[in-house]
């Protein structure tokens, strides 16, 4: 589209399916530089993937053609596709239903791309199901028990 500029960011978490901690320490760094790849491939650009056994932060550059709902449904797709491929794990690997994206304005850009490299650090204090909540709440969003992703207790 010429003569469109555009700064859009969004910052997107989905959690694995089957209450299961899946997103193992021998592959996730894998696992995020794949993501990235995807993203770059979709003529997106990636600013940090990071996250935990049992979920993943996503937080992406997109272009105005770009719709987030088509970015995450390509990513889950081929990175499930990806890890199953690999033989990383015993059972197959899925992606929970749905999941949270929000868009980030630029001055908190940078806030956000340190809290997202600092997951394993913030997760000592902070369960998942507190994050996400906390996620929803800060974006104006109400949470529905029947839309929350499951969630796992005593992973970290």
């Amino acid at each position: 589209m010429p003569n469109t500029y555009s700064k859009l960011y969004i910052h997107h978490v989905s959690a694995v399916k089957y209450r299961k901690a899946l997103i193992l320490p021998e592959f996730e760094n894998d696992l995020y530089r794949y993501m990235a790849g995807i993203i770059k491939e979709l003529g997106q650009f990636p600013i940090k993937i990071n996250g935990m056994p049992d979920h993943i932060h996503i937080v992406a550059k997109l272009k105005p053609a770009m719709a987030p709902s088509k970015l995450v449904g390509q990513l889950k797709a081929n990175a499930s596709r990806w890890i199953n491929e690999q033989g990383f794990l015993p059972d197959r690997f899925e992606w929970q239903t749905g999941g949270g994206t929000f868009s980030i304005g630029e001055r908190h850009l940078d806030i956000l791309i340190d809290y997202v490299a600092k997951q394993k650090k913030q997760h000592r204090k902070t369960t998942f199901q507190e994050e996400y909540i906390a996620l929803l709440h800060a974006n104006g969003i109400e949470s529905e028990p029947e839309y929350m992703p499951d969630f796992f207790e005593d992973i970290y």
